[in-house]
């Protein structure tokens, strides 16, 4: 199939986000999203049950006879992540980006859903609410993994997606039956720390002893991220987040090298 598909795919996301910020009742600002794609026969999606989570999904089991997988990095405005700078809690500005980017996601993927099925094809999303094991804190369907798999970026010392566009957004994605070439996965390490050990600048920011050169604490992690949900009640949604280890260092906007 010609790369025409690939480019129409990209142009249903970009152009639905930009739509979406003409929304008055949105306050989240949203730079151009990325977009890639990854075959659903991909070998590491295998290898990522057998090292990471076993009982991670494949792109089967959301969606029988699946051959690609759609995956998008949303990258906030620069304001949001500099609002998140100060303090040992998180900016209102950065726990409302994370509200209002998940209902968005979830709207865009069900129209990319939509829109894969006008052209004759099927796609599916796995429900957030089915995603997480809370007990092992660790997902059955990893965003993150997934977008690392489709070659949206590399994995940081914090653990997050670092894309071209740095770690700072949210990530999503749809599993189809429509056949896309697979986006070629970058060819260094993105984060310093990993790539020369130049940089750990992330751990140093954690404001929980969570994050650290050579260990992380999930447990901690998600502590704290509790502690900003209830402090930002007033959004009348989940806003479990925190966010220091990615406001503002190296990679926060874009990669480093």
């Amino acid at each position: 199939m010609s790369k025409d598909i690939e480019k129409k795919m990209e142009k249903l996301i970009i152009d639905y986000v930009s739509e979406y910020m003409k929304n008055p009742e949105i306050k989240t600002t949203w730079k151009k999203p990325i977009v890639a794609f990854a075959s659903a026969n991909d070998p590491m999606f295998h290898k990522l049950k057998e090292v990471a989570n076993p009982n991670h999904l494949m792109p089967d089991d959301i969606l029988p006879g699946a051959k690609s997988v759609i995956t998008y990095f949303l990258p906030f405005d620069e304001s949001i992540p500099i609002s998140n700078m100060k303090g040992k809690n998180s900016s209102l500005e950065w726990a409302r980006a994370y509200v209002e980017t998940n209902k968005m996601i979830g709207k865009l993927n069900d129209f990319l859903i939509d829109s894969i099925k006008d052209m004759g094809y099927k796609a599916a999303k796995l429900d957030p609410k089915l995603n997480m094991d809370y007990e092992n804190l660790i997902s059955v369907w990893s965003n993150r993994h997934v977008a690392y798999i489709a070659g949206l970026g590399t994995f940081g010392l914090n653990n997050m997606l670092i894309t071209k566009n740095g770690c700072c957004g949210r990530l999503g994605n749809v599993v189809t039956d429509l056949e896309l070439i697979p986006t070629k996965r970058p060819g260094h390490e993105y984060c310093l720390f990993k790539f020369n050990g130049s940089c750990a600048y992330c751990a140093t920011k954690c404001v929980n002893d969570a994050l650290h050169r050579d260990k992380f604490d999930r447990y901690k992690c998600y502590e704290m991220c509790l502690e900003n949900d209830k402090l930002h009640s007033e959004l009348n949604e989940e806003a479990q987040v925190c966010g220091k280890c990615l406001t503002v260092v190296p990679c926060s906007f874009n990669i480093p090298l």
